[in-house]
């Protein structure tokens, strides 16, 4: 993958930078984004350097102190950002329960509902082509948590990833499943190639993910945001496959999110109950955290799909 299109003034003086493998970035840690979208690109650009890279940009830039120093900026921006729209939450006792009707509580759009009954094969491959930045390096933020945790979540945790991972086998992978169904949709398949395509709420949504995992002190709202994922992913999968069928589209897709009906009703329960409840058991003071990340995965899916359905609408 090379590094993407700049979205405005920071990110273009920063990719220009990291092209050329500059020594220093003073000047661009005093530029300043003209927007959200020019803000994010740079974001996720960063917190890429720390899975695949690019390969335009040289990999000792992964730690250069003045653009870790640029992350640390603008990640601190994003995360106020995050947790002011979170509103005030009663948390109570039990946990897994108060969790599991936290999340059902949240009344969003869906994305998976339309797909089900009225999109047209054209929206879908728009939402495809959308999903790809995350669903290709599938698990891979919560993978970063693992060492993070002690025993009992670790290992609850390592059990759910397993799973994604393929259960050992390279072609099970859920990201290898979906690079399948991309193939037979006849939309591209290499890692990144709608990066310069998606809209600012696709960076918000992956940009958290990273935020949350490579940050230690945010463990609780990487792992909430990961039970919040899984619990409300088992129904909408089993309406994107009712609404593939309903399309006539590649049995390869239908099959990707067939798997994910099955696997996700019983990793909801893995998530809340067993990763975030030992968690939780054993670092009381981050039930709040949890909450935080369940409330941020639900709200920024639910502005992605507004996103979608209202430019659709227009």
């Amino acid at each position: 993958m090379l590094i993407p299109k700049g979205r405005g003034s920071l990110s273009e003086a920063l990719f220009e930078g990291m092209r050329t493998n500059r020594s220093t970035f003073t000047d661009v840690l005093t530029t300043l984004a003209d927007d959200d979208a020019d803000l994010h690109i740079s974001l996720w650009a960063l917190y890429e350097m720390h899975y695949r890279g690019f390969e335009d940009v040289d990999d000792s830039l992964e730690w250069h102190p003045e653009l870790i120093e640029l992350r640390r900026s603008l990640e601190s921006t994003f995360e106020q950002e995050l947790r002011d729209r979170q509103p005030e939450v009663e948390i109570k006792e039990p946990f897994a329960e108060a969790l599991f009707d936290f999340i059902a509580g949240h009344d969003g759009a869906s994305l998976a509902a339309f797909v089900q009954r009225d999109a047209t094969t054209e929206q879908v491959l728009e939402i495809m082509q959308m999903r790809t930045i995350y669903h290709l390096k599938e698990a891979d933020p919560t993978a970063f948590v693992v060492p993070r945790l002690s025993a009992g979540p670790k290992a609850a945790l390592m059990e759910l990833q397993y799973d994604e991972y393929g259960g050992g086998s390279p072609v099970r992978l859920h990201s290898a499943l979906f690079v399948r169904g991309l193939e037979a949709m006849g939309l591209r398949t290499e890692y990144g190639a709608y990066i310069d395509d998606v809209p600012v709420e696709v960076l918000h949504d992956n940009n958290a993910m990273s935020l949350f995992a490579l940050n230690r002190r945010l463990r609780g709202a990487s792992l909430g945001h990961l039970a919040a994922f899984e619990a409300t992913s088992s129904l909408p999968s089993r309406r994107m496959a009712q609404g593939l069928e309903r399309l006539g589209l590649a049995p390869e897709m239908i099959d990707y999110y067939t798997e994910h009906v099955e696997a996700d009703a019983v990793h909801e329960q893995l998530a809340v109950r067993t990763i975030c409840g030992a968690l939780v058991a054993e670092e009381p003071w981050l039930v709040p955290d949890v909450f935080f990340g369940a409330f941020t995965c639900l709200d920024l899916e639910d502005r992605f799909a507004r996103r979608m359905l209202d430019e659709w609408a227009a």
